[in-house]
């Protein structure tokens, strides 16, 4: 096995495979001439010399990230690439409820520092007979509306195939206009391909509930961030939770650090205790597969961008 991460990193995979030869390699340049093996695992952007890697006898590439929206496709040839798609739904759906109730009951802004003009009284919102939007029904998605439900949100959907939910309770929409007239919470979880970006734009923002909160976990590419601030500007959004941009690292200076209805944070809705090791299990799944000539679980379709 071939690989460009750490090694110590992969040392569940020894332990669930002793026998395994985990080889690093570099990211870049020239490959030792007597490097070869059957897979390779990766990072969700690839490297430059993928290609020269695959020519070494690779038959199974594999990403330790969800997103594979930078992968470099062309350089795989006929060889499946698999993802850790879902490993991170826990983290990023407890984020996204957390910002949710931070919008309804004015966090931080609701701490005080000094005695108030007035005591026990306050009026907040709640994530109760509120309805959430789900611009995306995949492994993230799923997690955030089994979560929402309990707190008796409305929960609504639009998926690119249309399927039924396979969570109960959860109502998918046909277009992306019905959702955002008729959620008070928008939550963008959508893979990022050529045909999603900016998805959220000035048409949709144009039909978005008045005050509404949006939520981006997904990528920066599906939101078009000039047409968002148009929309916070003139009120159509209230607050945009933000823990995805365009580009990334945001450089300094811009808007989206001082916009008093952003709330950014640098990409980490998907860190908990243990995240790295659940990201490693989704490959130690796949590799047990493999070995047992089974089909491989979290396939990318290639066509389709994720």
């Amino acid at each position: 096995m071939l690989t460009h991460f750490d090694s110590g990193a992969l040392d569940p995979v020894r332990a669930s495979f002793p026998g395994i030869e985990i080889v690093p390699v570099p990211a870049s340049g020239a490959l030792p001439d007597d490097v070869r093996g059957e897979i390779l695992v990766t990072q969700a952007w690839g490297s430059p010399n993928l290609a020269e890697i695959i020519e070494r006898g690779v038959r199974w590439v594999h990403t330790v990230g969800t997103g594979v929206d930078r992968f470099p496709f062309d350089a795989l040839g006929n060889v499946p690439l698999t993802c850790a798609r879902g490993a991170s739904a826990v983290p990023i759906a407890e984020w996204t409820l957390a910002v949710m109730l931070a919008f309804e009951k004015r966090l931080p802004e609701a701490w005080i520092h000094e005695p108030p003009e007035r005591w026990n009284m306050a009026e907040f919102g709640g994530l109760h007979g509120k309805t959430l939007g789900l611009v995306g029904l995949g492994g993230i998605g799923l997690a955030i509306a089994e979560r929402a439900l309990p707190f008796r949100m409305r929960v609504l959907a639009h998926r690119r195939t249309g399927r039924p939910s396979p969570v109960p309770g959860v109502e998918v929409v046909d277009d992306l206009d019905t959702l955002m007239a008729s959620s008070d919470h928008i939550v963008v979880a959508a893979a990022a391909t050529p045909a999603s970006r900016h998805l959220i734009g000035s048409a949709s923002l144009a039909r978005i509930r008045p005050g509404a909160h949006l939520v981006n976990i997904a990528r920066g590419s599906l939101v078009d961030q000039e047409a968002l601030r148009e929309a916070l500007d003139d009120g159509r959004v209230a607050l945009a939770s933000l823990d995805v941009c365009e580009p990334e690292p945001l450089p300094a200076g811009h808007w989206l650090y001082t916009h008093p209805k952003v709330r950014l944070s640098p990409h980490t809705s998907w860190s908990m205790p243990g995240a790295i090791p659940r990201l490693v299990e989704t490959f130690i799944d796949n590799l047990q597969r493999y070995v047992k000539g089974e089909p491989l679980d979290r396939v990318v379709d290639v066509g389709e961008g994720y």
